[in-house]
């Protein structure tokens, strides 16, 4: 799986639960509410004032480590 700014929040965390760390870093911790599973990663980091790109980066160099 490689990871966009338009990746589904919910369609990462069933890829690998694991990726929930790195949305926990920078404050997400409403993703067990239903309406954040279907947020992208660009929306959710808008309304979290974070860095989608790097949030971007960090996830996909998880998911190569595990490839």
């Amino acid at each position: 799986m490689t990871v966009t700014k338009e990746t589904l929040i919910g369609d990462i965390l069933d890829h690998d639960i694991e990726t929930a760390e790195y949305f926990f870093e920078i404050g997400m911790h409403c993703l067990g509410c239903p309406a954040s599973r279907g947020e992208s990663i660009a929306d959710a980091c808008a309304v979290h004032g974070t860095d989608a790109d790097e949030l971007v980066a960090k996830i996909n160099a998880h998911l190569a480590k595990k490839a």
